[in-house]
């Protein structure tokens, strides 16, 4: 069998795919999608002698009866039961511990996840210091949002005329 430190990474890397994707996983059952994305990841499957269809049925064998989900013991059987298709050369124990190796300390990769890039108009448009009327009044002066206050008109009844946006600059004007 494979070394401890190895052991520990394959269930590692069990317990990684287990929650990818899912925010309710807890790690300790993976599902077969997560079970597929695992095995296309790691390049358990080759498109020649382990095809999706032999990762599906394998997956099948392995689970209870009624389940959905494999746990890191079943997860461990459906290795070994690929293994020898996938490393046809090698002794049943030696493709064992080269499917590991393959396995072992790999994470879900994500493709097709587009990075956010800023075009020329953005800038403009996004930069609050040259927002005018009362677009002006929702972000401060570094340009953070102000919340609710700048969004709702919040009544200042502190002085004669209520709203007065200039209150206590009378007597700096009339001293002159």
């Amino acid at each position: 069998m494979a070394g401890n430190a190895e052991m520990a990474s394959l269930e590692e890397s069990f317990r990684k795919f287990a929650i990818y994707g899912d925010t309710k996983a807890t790690g300790q059952e993976m599902n077969g999608k997560n079970w597929a994305k695992l095995c296309k990841d790691c390049k358990v499957t080759d498109g020649k002698s382990v095809t999706s269809t032999d990762v599906d049925i394998v997956f099948s064998k392995v689970k209870g009866k009624t389940a959905r989900v494999i746990n890191y013991e079943e997860f461990k059987k459906a290795l070994e039961e690929l293994a020898p298709k996938r490393f046809k050369d090698k002794s049943k124990e030696e493709a064992y511990e080269a499917i590991c190796q393959l396995v072992a300390g790999k994470e879900p990769i994500n493709v097709g996840v587009t990075k956010a890039k800023t075009v020329g108009a953005v800038e403009r448009l996004t930069d609050t210091s040259k927002y005018t009327g009362s677009h002006k009044e929702r972000f401060d002066e570094t340009g953070k949002g102000k919340g609710k206050s700048g969004r709702e008109n919040i009544v200042d009844t502190s002085g004669y005329v209520s709203a007065y946006k200039n209150a206590g600059t009378y007597d700096a004007k009339v001293k002159k």
